[in-house]
């Protein structure tokens, strides 16, 4: 059947008639005739094929079977990779058994997607421009309760690969769990952390710190207090309350991620993912270098984003090559194996706080905030408040520093 469905499919790419004569012939000069069964089998396929009115039907039959065929495929080569396993451990071959599974979904999903005519597309964009023209400008996405941020981007977009980038004790991990908490607090949206820098517990102390505005240092060492634990009490109230799953599994790889998310889209709804840090991330068995396995993982990341219709904001770190510089304000090209994450991502968000260079500037507790990048609105830059000891940003306002306008 295979050398019978390459004749047809020659002859159809050469615009020739596909019959038993001709499929018989080009065959025959092939020398794969009786091979294919002969001209008596040929005949015989001819009278017995249905009609092409139904031929969907048949596709997708065809597209099922192949599915599970390549199912047994996979159940057959997971099975002889625990049989064995040639040293790798359980949890790697547990990883390739993911990806090859979730190359047969994605195989499939993309078997059911392709080509759609504008007049399939228009509705949705039409309806779209709606919702935007009624909401006056305001926010059409998640809101990350930053005034500033969501004036530029009209909130966290479905399908956007949002990256938070910065040096060290710069506060990518603050602001990332402050969108966070204003998401799934504020706007009651599941949010999944997965924090594979920080574990879950001092992921926690954080929140109490910041939703309960109590000094993180007395939090850590115990030595706060009585009148604190109003707020402690208050804090944990509203975190108990919130739709956040935090996961700290370290060096997680893409596939591990997007079966995770995958599971608690279906077990809780989700509606955010944070990833602290990408650099963190793995690719079993990759053997190449490190820019080539960062280009899997944004890649990946920007797929699972499109595929669950949810924005997933990732932290990544910034090359070294800042501290030599004079102007330590970050640049695109700062960006650590920036190539794949400037291309992949659809928002670049840096952060840059004077302090950490100048403890003496005046500038003490205030963290510049630059959009160097947004796919579908404008870049710009606007101040936050950054609040140490209670891990916070808080929207900047002028009047508390005894200024107009954009502090310079």
């Amino acid at each position: 059947h295979r050398l019978i469905f390459g004749a047809i499919a020659t002859l159809s790419e050469g615009a020739n008639p596909c019959d038993v004569v001709t499929v018989s012939e080009f065959l025959d000069n092939r020398g794969e005739l009786e091979q294919a069964g002969g001209l008596e089998y040929l005949a015989t396929l001819a009278n017995e094929t249905p009609g092409a009115a139904n031929a969907r039907s048949y596709a997708k039959i065809l597209r099922e079977r192949s599915m599970l065929r390549s199912l047994i495929s996979a159940g057959n080569e997971i099975s002889g990779a625990a049989f064995s396993t040639d040293g790798r451990t359980a949890s790697e071959i547990v990883d390739e058994a993911e990806r090859l599974v979730f190359q047969i979904a994605e195989s499939g999903a993309r078997g059911r997607a392709g080509f759609k005519s504008l007049k399939q597309i228009l509705p949705d964009a039409v309806d779209r421009i709606d919702l935007l023209h009624q909401s006056d400008g305001e926010i059409t996405g998640i809101p990350s309760g930053y005034t500033e941020f969501d004036k530029l981007t009209a909130g966290l977009q479905p399908g956007d690969l949002i990256v938070v980038a910065g040096r060290p004790s710069m506060g990518k991990t603050t602001l990332a769990i402050n969108i966070a908490e204003n998401a799934a607090i504020g706007s009651k949206v599941p949010t999944a952390i997965f924090s594979m820098e920080m574990p879950s517990e001092q992921l926690a102390f954080r929140m109490i710190s910041s939703l309960g505005r109590v000094n993180q240092t007395h939090l850590r060492t115990g030595n706060f207090p009585d009148e604190d634990w109003s707020r402690i009490n208050t804090a944990v109230q509203l975190m108990s309350e919130a739709p956040i799953f935090i996961d700290d599994t370290a060096g997680l790889s893409p596939t591990e991620i997007r079966a995770r998310a995958r599971r608690l889209q279906r077990e809780h709804g989700l509606g955010l993912i944070v990833v602290d840090y990408l650099q963190l991330m793995s690719v079993p068995g990759n053997k190449e270098n490190r820019a080539t396995e960062i280009s899997e993982i944004s890649r990946s990341l920007k797929a699972l984003a499109k595929e669950l219709s949810l924005p997933i904001i990732a932290l990544s770190q910034l090359n070294r090559s800042v501290e030599q510089r004079t102007d330590k304000r970050p640049v695109m090209s700062d960006l650590r194996e920036s190539g794949a994450i400037e291309q992949d991502a659809d928002l670049i968000i840096f952060i840059y706080r004077e302090e950490v260079y100048n403890q003496d500037t005046p500038r003490k507790g205030i963290a510049d905030i630059t959009i160097a990048k947004q796919r579908n609105g404008p870049i710009g830059d606007f101040p936050l408040t950054f609040v140490g000891r209670y891990t916070k940003f808080e929207n900047w306002v002028p009047e508390a520093y005894g200024e107009e306008s954009f502090p310079t």
